[in-house]
């Protein structure tokens, strides 16, 4: 558990969000990154192979978050395939931490990350997540047969079986940090 009830919200690094997962938007990856391509139109590189799981195909969604309050009660995570998400029009804040070794959130590693439009992250599967935003859209990406079961799960109160959702003590968001 953190020492307090209050998390600092972090700029975002590959180096602090390494145990989570990958930085997606990386302005100096055409540098680094030997599959590239720059010209005077447009650039391209690689940045992540995204794995969806065994036998999981991969799913484009777009995902309004409308949730800005500080406190988070909740937590989310996916069992089964990464979760990448990318702000477009608005900066959100991720809160993330890892599992403990009975699946449940270890809140000793719960941090939280401010990402920008245009840099996002990719989650390793078992990475306990909210996100907190004032009407950002997103692009996310993951897996078609856990959005089909979290949807199956939220409205028809189906047990969840590639996802969980659980409470946690409420920790405040401290974005002035």
């Amino acid at each position: 558990m953190p020492t307090s009830n209050v998390i600092t919200v972090e700029h975002l690094s590959a180096e602090s969000f390494e145990p989570f997962g990958w930085v997606l938007g990386k302005s100096h990856a055409l540098k680094t990154t030997p599959i590239a391509f720059r010209s005077p139109a447009s650039d391209f590189w690689h940045e992540h192979f995204f794995d969806p799981g065994t036998g999981g195909d991969t799913e484009v969604l777009w995902v309004e978050y409308r949730d800005n309050s500080p406190l988070v009660s909740k937590l989310e995570v996916h069992h089964m395939t990464q979760q990448a998400v990318v702000p477009l029009t608005k900066e959100i804040v991720q809160v993330l931490c890892l599992s403990d070794a009975n699946q449940s959130p270890d809140l000793a590693t719960l941090r939280a990350y401010r990402l920008s439009p245009g840099v996002g992250v990719c989650m390793r599967p078992g990475v306990w997540h909210a996100t907190r935003a004032d009407n950002a859209t997103c692009l996310m990406l993951t897996r078609r047969s856990t959005t089909k079961d979290l949807i199956d799960h939220l409205i028809n109160d189906h047990p969840a079986k590639e996802s969980a959702i659980s409470e946690i003590t409420p920790v405040r968001l401290d974005t002035e940090g």
